[in-house]
Order: C-alpha cells, then structure tokens, then sequence
C-alpha cells in the first residue's frame, strides 16, 4: 500500500503519464509474498483504479488506457493465486512442525523440576530450528537403583541422527531399570549400537547415576567433561580412564571406566553437548562455558540454564549452527525449601543405600576416579 501511494504522488506531481504507471503493478505483487487473496485482491484493485484515473488525469491515450490496468489486472490474479499456494504450504509447514515438536517432546521428555532428590533444569535448542529436533539426546529418570541420566551426541545431522538418538534413548531407559550396575548400562547401549550402526557412525556420552546419598557415578564415553560446582568453584570432570564413543568400542578395543565422585547438599552437575562449547562468536572464539557458569551460578537452576542458554545466543549473535543441551542438577539441603512454582514429589522409586559417601573438597585440576582431587600438573 505504501509503495503504491509513493508512485501516486510522484505520478501526481510529476504529471509524467505513463513513466511511473506500470511500477504500480510492483504493489500487488509484494503483496503476495505476506498477505492472503484478499489482501492481494484489495491492493491490486487500488493499483488498478488509480492507474485508470492517473491515466485520464495525464491525458493518456484511450489504448494505454486500457493497457495499463490490464496489466495490473493480470499480476493481481498471478498474485492471489501465488498466496493461496504460499497459504497452502504455510499451513503444512505448521502441520510438519507441529508433528516434529510432538516427536520430540516423545524423544526428550522434559523432566520435572524434581527428580528424587535433585532439582533439574534442562534446556535443548536444535539447529534446525524449523524442525526442532535434532541429534543431540538426553533422558533423566528415577530407578530402583538410583536417579539415572544421559546426554549424548549423535555422530551427524537430520534424519539418520534422529533415528540413532531414538535408539540410544530405548536402550537406556530400559536398561537403566534392570541394570544394578552402571558400567552394564552402557554396555547394553553399546551391544545395540553395534548391531545397528554402520561403521562410521557413533554416539558420544556421559552416562551418570545416583545410586546412594552423597556418591555419584560418571561413565564418559568420548563425551565433553561434565562440569561439577561445589561452593563458587566449577571444575570439568575429566574421565579417569578415556574411552571411545558408544559404537566404536570393537574397533578401539578400550572399555570405559567408571569415576566416583562425591557429591553432598549444595552441589550441582552441568551435563552438554558440543554445540554449547563449540559456538563460535563473529571472531570465531569459542563459548567460555566453565566461566559462564560460575558468572551464572544460582540456587535455581533453572535460572542458572536460562541465563547460560541467553548468554550463547548473544556469544553467537542469536542463531546457533548445531544442535545444543544443556542438563544441570543441584543437590538441594535436606532442609532448604523448594524453589518457588517447584514441586516436591519425586517421579518414581528411589532406593537410598543406608551410608553415605564421604565429601572431598575440590580446587582446581579436576577428579581422579575415586573422586580424590588429582594433583594438578
């Protein structure tokens, strides 16, 4: 509408006839590309009936006379046409979403803000923003031998990634119920990839549970370190023993191990993928998560994810290039009062073990696999 008043006036002032006519067909045009027929059909109506009177304000011709509208005519209809297709595919796109969102909240089920005796926090961003799912996966679940977790990555992109991310969650979730060991977990995980990935595919990951008050158990299978804040440090939990990725175990021909870590009242476990620590701003420099963190360290962590996930998109300039999650739990105090608008229920069994595991303190240099300080170089 704009434009088409801009040529009437210059039109109007300028009395050039037919110089500045035809750009009025440029209205109904533009219009195609955001409105629907009707508003399509109502600026190029206007287009039209301005021509006609321009054109006997000018003196035009009674042949360029009816040329012009004509022409208008003709881009009017092209145009209602062109946004009732763009109509039509816009309202598929929307339905495609909708089924992709669907899928994905069935694959990354989102976890209570209470999880037996953890407060979580969980924030997953796909690159493919149109489709809102991706290859990055993560699950959180209460068993009958503790508050199990995973967060992996899928070797890949789209729909290939998504499949393998579908396999390794099945997996999980049903062995973490019947496994009482955790190395046994990942075991399974790695038998099932075996016979269904080719031999370049592969998942890295960190497996991880709580099977007693104060002893947490990490299994990192070629995974970024987890991050552990106790107090104001945060310190990357670097695997004691490395190990491949889950899907290479055969070929590497190295089993991973499993790390104790003590882990009391008031500490946190930050669980993500590459697509955090490997977003690049404009000077191709990467995201600083582990000072990141402690900028953003709070007694929610669900605030402590958001004000992490905010500051990544400002690091990149507000648009991600790879599939991105982050999982963060907190220990509560056994007295401390729940976060406001957070339940308090835990969502299935926990079985605690009658003693607890005693708390180290923590600096700098990471974890050996005993959950002792290991001496920094």
């Amino acid at each position: 509408m704009l434009l088409v008043c801009v040529i009437t006036v210059i039109d109007v002032v300028g009395g050039t006839g037919l110089v500045w006519l035809p750009m009025l067909a440029a209205g109904p045009a533009l219009a195609a590309a955001t409105c629907g027929w009707r508003g399509v059909a109502g600026v190029g109506l206007l287009a039209t009936l301005l021509s006609v009177a321009l054109g006997v304000s000018d003196g035009v011709s009674g042949g360029d006379l009816v040329a012009v509208p004509a022409v208008l005519a003709s881009v009017t209809l092209a145009g209602i046409l062109a946004g009732a297709v763009r109509a039509r595919r816009e309202q598929v796109l929307a339905a495609v979403r909708s089924v992709a969102e669907t899928a994905q909240h069935a694959l990354l089920q989102p976890p209570p803000a209470t999880v037996g005796p953890f407060q979580v926090a969980v924030h997953y961003s796909a690159a493919a923003a149109e489709a809102r799912i991706g290859g990055d996966l993560y699950a959180l679940i209460p068993t009958p031998y503790g508050v199990r977790m995973i967060v992996g990555d899928v070797r890949g992109k789209g729909l290939s990634a998504v499949k393998t991310a579908v396999l390794v969650l099945g997996v999980f979730r049903e062995a973490a119920y019947d496994e009482p060991d955790l190395l046994a977990v990942v075991g399974r995980i790695e038998r099932s990839l075996a016979r269904n990935l080719g031999d370049d595919d592969f998942v890295t990951a960190v497996v991880a549970g709580y099977p007693e008050p104060g002893r947490l158990e990490l299994v990192n299978c070629g995974h970024a370190p987890p991050l552990l804040v106790r107090g104001s440090d945060v310190v990357a939990v670097e695997p004691a023993r490395p190990a491949p990725p889950l899907g290479l175990r055969a070929l590497a021909g190295e089993a991973p191990g499993l790390q104790v870590l003590p882990f009391g009242d008031g500490d946190q476990l930050l669980l993500y993928t590459d697509g955090v620590t490997e977003a690049r701003d404009a000077d191709r420099a990467f995201y600083p998560l582990t000072e990141g963190l402690a900028r953003h360290l709070y007694d929610d962590p669900t605030r402590t994810v958001a004000a992490l996930h905010e500051e990544l998109l400002t690091h990149v300039g507000g648009r991600l290039h790879d599939d991105a999650a982050l999982l963060l739990l907190r220990k509560p105090a056994a007295a401390e009062p729940s976060a406001p608008g957070r339940g308090t229920e835990t969502t299935g069994p926990f079985v605690p073990a009658p003693a607890a595991a005693p708390t180290a303190g923590l600096g700098s240099g990471g974890l050996d696999g005993t959950g002792r300080r290991r001496r920094a170089a």
